[in-house]
């Protein structure tokens, strides 16, 4: 997703988005605005079977404000600690609380989809990673050792050039499997000229897995592409535009990828638990499920949620969470998602994701996060953290 990192920025956010996409806790203030098993993919179409308990009525949500932070765009949470820690895109890590725990705001570069992009914490709680761009635009993966007081022992675990200054990706996430995912867009500019979607050469446009424990990193064995002549070993998935954000449903470890679109389509990926990896989600022959460049390609994986561009203010889709908290009964197996310009948030049932229906709003929604028990909560751009309750 294309975000600002000045609040000067953010009209240039907008823009560029809708052409293609002291942390001081306030008092607490309502907005409007392990073995996991195989799951099926979801159906659209999907409906329940008549001999299941029907799940509550389904109602609304309010998103309470926890925290003021500055441009605020990923959450993380750590083994064994109560914190919540927030990714602001000026360049600190800080805790919900206020503390900063990394501070980069002087290494990272102020292009308007630049900056602190994602963070993510070893499952041991030992280690801390951030995906951020440097002062050339360049993608950086950093690891420091984290004591829950001091970060220490820094080192790059992974770095990629970056042609053009948008289309970063960012998201990290540690999956089922203790590996780290890590969400590359295709470098950038306008309909992908350099074809990096579909290429296997280049780590952009992909979704990588490795363990990042290695020197710098090492490739899992059964990655998708190891030992194929011409392709990167570190590929997961691949046929993607600008994934800012994707999730693992705590539940099932099914993958969720919101995948920013270009000109036509916003779009969400889906990946079961128990896939091989390797999956081709189209971009850029394909934006949605639409032709957008002729060429070849295998098998292309359709997206399960597609929605229009432009329509209602829409922009740039926020891929959330399959919600499996306990506060909000008829929340439970559905899937949270919104859009950063249009600002609603919509819950899909997995089983039936047309059913899904606009269950609050966020102004400039920038990411989701979910804690440690499975309750949910929301980011803005414009500073606020807020807690997804019922209303």
């Amino acid at each position: 997703m294309r975000l600002v990192v000045a609040v000067s920025l953010i009209v240039s956010l907008l823009v560029a988005l809708t052409a293609c996409s002291t942390a001081r806790p306030p008092a607490e203030a309502v907005s409007t605005a392990s073995a996991v098993s195989p799951s099926p993919a979801p159906s659209p179409d999907a409906t329940p079977s008549p001999d299941v308990t029907p799940p509550p009525e389904r109602g609304e949500l309010r998103f309470t404000e926890i925290a003021e932070l500055e441009q605020p765009v990923a959450f993380a949470v750590r083994k064994g600690d109560d914190r919540l820690y927030v990714a602001e895109q000026t360049g600190r890590l800080r805790t919900s609380g206020g503390d900063t725990v990394i501070d980069l705001s002087g290494e990272v570069s102020t292009g308007n989809e630049q900056g602190l992009l994602g963070v993510a914490f070893h499952p041991s709680g030992r280690w801390v990673y951030l995906d951020w761009t440097d002062a050339n635009g360049d993608t950086h993966v950093t690891e420091w050792a984290y004591d829950g007081t001091r970060a220490t022992a820094r080192r790059d675990v992974l770095t990629q050039d970056q042609p053009y200054a948008n289309h970063n990706g960012g998201q990290l996430a540690f999956g089922p499997d203790g590996h780290l995912y890590i969400a590359l867009g295709d470098g950038g500019s306008a309909g992908d000229p350099e074809g990096n979607g579909q290429d296997l050469g280049t780590l952009l446009g992909k979704i990588l897995r490795i363990d990042p424990r290695g020197k710098p990193y090492t490739v899992p064995e059964d990655n998708p592409f190891v030992g194929k002549e011409g392709a990167r070993p570190e590929i997961w998935a691949y046929g993607l535009r600008n994934p800012w954000r994707f999730s693992f449903d705590r539940s099932t470890g099914d993958l969720w990828i919101g995948d920013v679109g270009q000109n036509a389509w916003e779009e969400v990926d889906y990946q079961p638990a128990g896939s091989e990896g390797g999956e081709n989600y189209g971009w850029n022959l394909r934006e949605g499920k639409q032709p957008f460049r002729d060429g070849k390609a295998g098998d292309l994986v359709d997206p399960v949620i597609v929605y229009p561009l432009n329509e209602g203010g829409n922009c740039s889709v926020i891929a959330g969470h399959v919600y499996r908290g306990q506060k909000i009964p008829w929340l439970q197996g559905q899937f949270l998602y919104g859009d950063f310009c249009a600002g609603w948030v919509r819950a899909a049932p997995v089983d039936d994701l047309k059913a899904a229906a606009e269950v609050g709003k966020v102004d400039q929604l920038s990411s989701f996060g979910e804690g440690p028990d499975g309750e949910l909560y929301a980011l803005s751009l414009q500073g606020p953290l807020y807690r997804i309750e019922a209303a």
